[in-house]
């Protein structure tokens, strides 16, 4: 091999190396085996392509088969944001619960039996934990998906997640660096903009990060946002300035910085996937993360060759994706080896979700639990992307086991109270909202029907912000399948059922 064609494999491969691709299927396709053989050192899954742990744990296989240090990523937050359970809903809470409950050690062990789960999957790397401090309550994409607005216990959350994570063998990926909690627009959608000083964001928005950091975690993801007081011109995830000047220099940390997805539109829209590639390595970001939305190889090619494109016009340094390749491979080789502490023995903690679920929920107002099958009327806002629509939740199915005969309806915005109570008749109404704070319709509706029927229960599965209202008013702070059978057990009156 000459040295000009050495050199053009070298590229192409760590082109590819930087690379973290979805697909469509439940198995591996020709076409993604072929780039792991040549190179490709990551792959990322989503709801699409997990049928159950059977089957995952054969995908999985599949992939070491060709690249025995294949990183496999996955977006499994536990809570609203699941992938692993995608159909049913997880068995965990999310973040906000954890964080209502505030037990640092609850945390851990959430965490550590989550990887447990992943781990057992052939999943090594985990794009979790949110770290975003949720302080505008009005945030479209974060909300449940934070611990919290408590700066202090955002951190010591997000530390004890990433210690319970990364014991159990796989990599934790701290989001959405340098902050997300503080936006008013989903960056799937558009670019958002946070328009907080230095001062403030060193206080409030980078004390998680600076804990996660302290705890080891292996990555960190970057966020689609423009902060003016750091970067004016380019968001984060393609911004010097944040990736390498602060995350790197300021902030001492040396593992894999991860993007978040290139197809979001604050970054698709405005500079495409391709140039936005190639400036995210080129500001500091080690991995590409892709195929949320894009998950075919003429994707892969897209991008590899972009890189290499821009590496031989110098637009892109040589040693700069040499760089990013290399701790791709290192964190390969990590989840390789294990991990310290991987593979724990035992069973785990299978109970542990549901416990977490339970302890986190508040409860207000005197009525006494049903004693008879009700109605449940789900007000269901648009779910957000990272949420997305496939995952079930609210407290119908877990009441009608406890309360045979429980009757249901799912209303969208539009949607008025005449309407549910024309449903239920003459039972007991329960409503499900979901960030009723944040949809005036929903208020309206609950407000209306605590009004008619002053005895309905009225379950919170978001940020509890409202006002409580209803003759039981209960707060779950999350949606998960775990929360929704945590307020059964509470209106139907079952302890620990």
């Amino acid at each position: 091999m000459t040295v000009l064609a050495h050199r053009a494999d070298t590229l192409t491969r760590d082109a590819l190396a930087v690379l973290q691709p979805g697909f469509e299927g439940t198995t591996a396709p020709a076409w993604l085996l072929r780039q792991v053989g040549e190179g490709l050192t990551a792959v990322g899954l989503f709801g699409r392509n997990i049928a159950s742990p059977e089957q995952l744990a054969s995908l999985t296989a599949q992939l070491r088969a060709e690249r025995e240090e294949v990183l496999v990523a996955i977006d499994e937050e536990g809570g609203d944001v699941t992938r692993l359970e995608v159909r049913g809903g997880s068995s965990f809470p999310g973040n906000l619960a954890l964080g209502a409950v505030d037990d640092t050690g609850l945390t851990r062990e959430v965490a550590r039996e989550l990887g447990r789960r992943l781990a057992a999957c052939g999943v090594n790397l985990n794009w979790a934990p949110s770290a975003d401090v949720n302080s505008n309550p009005d945030n479209p994409v974060i909300g449940v998906r934070s611990f919290g607005a408590d700066t202090r216990l955002a951190a010591r959350h997000t530390a004890a997640y990433v210690e319970g994570l990364q014991a159990s063998g796989v990599a934790a990926c701290t989001k959405h660096f340098p902050g997300h909690g503080d936006t008013s627009v989903d960056s799937h959608h558009a670019l958002p903009r946070i328009d907080v000083d230095l001062d403030t964001l060193a206080a409030r928005e980078l004390v998680p990060f600076r804990a996660a950091i302290e705890a080891g975690t292996k990555a960190v993801m970057s966020a689609h946002i423009l902060v003016p007081a750091l970067d004016p011109t380019r968001p984060a995830t393609l911004s010097p300035r944040i990736l390498t000047g602060l995350l790197r220099e300021e902030l001492g940390y040396e593992g894999l910085i991860v993007t978040d997805g290139m197809e979001m539109n604050a970054i698709a829209g405005t500079y495409g996937i391709e140039r936005g590639s190639v400036l995210a390595i080129a500001a500091g970001a080690d991995a590409i993360c892709v195929g949320g939305g894009l998950a075919d190889e003429a994707t892969v090619l897209r991008l590899r060759d972009a890189l290499v494109a821009a590496v031989r016009e110098g637009s892109l340094p040589e040693e700069r994706l040499a760089e990013a390749a290399a701790r791709v491979r290192v964190l390969a080789e990590w989840t390789r080896r294990g991990g310290p502490g991987a593979r724990p023995e035992g069973s785990g903690a299978p109970g542990i979700g549901l416990e977490a679920a339970r302890r986190a929920v508040t409860v207000s107002g005197t009525a006494a639990p049903l004693a008879t099958a009700p109605y449940v009327a789900t007000l269901a806002p648009v779910a957000n992307i990272a949420v997305g629509d496939e995952t079930p939740w609210g407290v119908a199915a877990e009441l009608a086991a406890l309360l045979p005969g429980t009757g249901s309806g799912v209303y969208p915005e539009g949607a008025t109270a005449g309407d549910v109570l024309a449903a239920a008749g003459g039972r007991r109404v329960v409503a499900v909202v979901r960030d009723a704070h944040r949809h005036p319709w929903m208020t309206k509706a609950v407000d209306a029907l605590v009004e008619a029927r002053p005895d309905t229960v009225v379950v919170e599965m978001g940020l509890p912000r409202a006002e409580p209202r209803g003759a039981l008013y209960i707060a779950t702070h999350g949606a998960s399948r775990v929360c929704g059978r945590a307020a059964a057990e509470v209106i139907a009156g079952v302890a620990g059922a």
